[in-house]
């Protein structure tokens, strides 16, 4: 299922008020600010700064990210803003390794229904 705009968070000050009003889990490989908001949706924004790799090494992992992200979200509570930001070693990451860090993160943050 395509994403389509409206479940992504796009604009800067979105960002900003996620990290400063959100609460944050870690992992190994990412980290995961949630923000509960006044909607009957989720939107996700995905972060991956230039320390992780070239272009095409941050393409790829947030293309992980994403399907990761995808394959879990019908478990997911509803309501929320969420970013998940990619850690350095995330570059050698595979994709067992971010399916793992995407689903220990939405239980750390006590948002996932099995």
């Amino acid at each position: 299922m395509k994403e389509t705009k409206k479940y992504r968070i796009r604009k800067n000050y979105e960002y900003r008020t996620v990290y400063r009003r959100g609460k944050s889990y870690s992992s190994r490989y990412l980290v995961l600010y949630v923000k509960r908001v006044n909607k009957d949706l989720n939107r996700i924004g995905i972060s991956v700064s230039k320390k992780v790799g070239n272009a095409v090494v941050r393409n790829r992992v947030k293309r992980l990210v994403r399907e990761n992200y995808n394959n879990y979200k019908k478990n997911i509570k509803v309501g929320y803003d969420f970013i998940i930001v990619a850690r350095s070693v995330s570059r050698d990451a595979n994709y067992k390794d971010i399916n793992e860090s995407v689903k220990v993160l939405f239980k750390k943050a006590g948002l996932y229904e099995e």
